[in-house]
């Protein structure tokens, strides 16, 4: 996969992730069956995916293998990064809209 590729298709789930959590998609009817444990899940797979293809896209480059170039590793290091931050985020929001409904009064 050409790395220009990979940060394009990275960049649109980021903005698709931002359009759903912003509300405003473009379908006017609620998504049926959306399971937010299961998206929540499947995201951190998908940032655990891109940290264990980054750290053995670097074994490979550390030990020698031809196929593995620096370019392709750097590419994968940073998507690894920019995916373990921005779940970081959604982390931190979630922590803080749950301290927030906990001090709300009932």
């Amino acid at each position: 996969m050409n790395a220009t590729q990979g940060i394009d298709q990275l960049l649109g789930q980021l903005r698709a992730a931002s359009v759903r959590a912003a509300g405003t998609e473009p379908s006017s009817a609620p998504t049926e069956g959306a399971d937010f444990a299961a998206l929540l899940k499947a995201s951190l797979e998908q940032v655990n995916g891109a940290q264990q293809e980054a750290s053995n896209l670097g074994k490979a480059f550390e030990q020698g293998d031809p196929n593995a170039n620096l370019q392709e590793v750097m590419v994968s290091l940073q998507k690894a990064n920019i995916s373990f931050q921005t779940m970081v985020q959604v982390r931190n929001k979630l922590v803080s809209a749950y301290h927030e409904v906990m001090s709300m009064q009932v």
